[in-house]
């Protein structure tokens, strides 16, 4: 970083009234990740709004003179080849999470940005909600849930559909941190396990676990009661699960994706699931986030989808508001960041 002031802008989702009741609620607009009294004490200037999309909005007002740009997950700020033109004093953009596909990494790495995530801060947040989302389905809890608050009584229109997980074949298609750590949690319930990945993971933790690696993703597909999508968004991922990858899949498979929603063709899974052929959908990304009120996944059958908050609990934001402090320091005193939360290194 060169000497002097900066002007650093956070993009986060507003908490409104939600914000007073934890004073832990650091992830939001009025948390600002817990940085503004340090910033400013510093003399930085530290602009935080959750106004990100269209050219008038806030964001779009500060992009010109920005130099650190923080965002999340939960509420990115796309960042696109675009902002990052216009965009002259911008060094660093961070995401306070992980998974930075909301910025155009080439745009980034031509115009010698570093791009730096807060690897491993919500990876036990994201792969507990996983195994809730697995029993959720596997169990056909929603419909019951909402027979409780509609003031129904039908034992039959749940029990029909529900099952136990013990026996199921739960596959992971990504075996990185989240992956490993599903495994690990799954193995207690007695389930058969594979896991499709690039690399094998380490052999004490596949005899630990029982998983099996299987190399090739659509030879396991149909063995698969479940699939649970572990991968990051990529331009080889982007819309992999297509019509035809879904059409291998076993018909009745249940499906929990917390990576990344644009993984999936949106309409592909919405006709799957309202043809039977996907018995169940969870999970909390969505393509764009926040999801429009049309978007198709609100309203196809059998869905227990939620807002993006599986890597949002409390306890995730504590450790990524600590991360992105921590980069921070070290960028103002011109040091190197810890190499793992590294994307683009400028």
């Amino acid at each position: 970083a060169s000497p002097g002031s900066k002007k650093i802008v956070g993009v986060f989702y507003k908490a409104n009234e939600y914000f007073t009741k934890n004073p832990n609620f650091v992830g939001c607009v009025e948390g600002a990740l817990g940085l503004r009294q340090w910033l400013e004490s510093q003399g930085h200037q530290y602009i935080v709004t959750d106004d990100k999309e269209g050219p008038g909005c806030e964001l779009e007002k500060h992009i010109p003179d920005l130099h650190v740009l923080i965002s999340t997950p939960f509420h990115p700020a796309y960042v696109t080849a675009e902002r990052i033109k216009k965009a002259k004093n911008l060094q660093l953009l961070l995401t306070a999470g992980i998974g930075s596909d909301h910025v155009d990494l080439k745009a980034a790495a031509e115009a010698g940005l570093t791009v730096a995530e807060v690897t491993g801060s919500n990876v036990v947040s994201v792969a507990e909600d996983e195994l809730m989302r697995i029993l959720i389905l596997v169990r056909n809890f929603v419909p019951g849930y909402h027979q409780v608050i509609t003031g129904d009584w039908n034992v039959a229109g749940i029990a029909y559909r529900a099952y136990d997980l013990e026996g199921k074949t739960v596959g992971t298609i990504g075996a990185g941190r989240i992956g490993k750590l599903l495994l690990q949690r799954l193995k207690p319930f007695n389930c058969n396990l594979l896991y499709h990945d690039r690399v094998k993971i380490d052999p004490e933790l596949e005899k630990q676990t029982g998983a099996k690696f299987e190399e090739d993703l659509d030879a396991m597909l149909p063995k698969c009661d479940i699939i649970v999508i572990n991968m990051p968004l990529t331009e080889k991922t982007r819309g992999m699960f297509d019509k035809d990858r879904i059409a291998k899949m076993k018909k009745g498979v249940l499906i929990v994706n917390n990576a990344r929603g644009a993984i999936m063709d949106t309409q592909a899974v919405a006709d799957a699931c309202s043809s039977g052929h996907i018995a169940g959908y969870s999970g909390d990304v969505w393509y764009p986030q926040p999801a429009p009120k049309d978007h198709p996944w609100r309203y196809m059958p059998n869905q227990a989808m939620t807002p993006h908050i599986s890597g949002t609990t409390i306890d995730a934001q504590l450790r990524y508001a600590a991360g992105v402090k921590d980069m921070l320091e070290r960028y103002f005193k011109g040091e190197d960041f810890p190499e793992q939360n590294y994307i683009v290194k400028a």
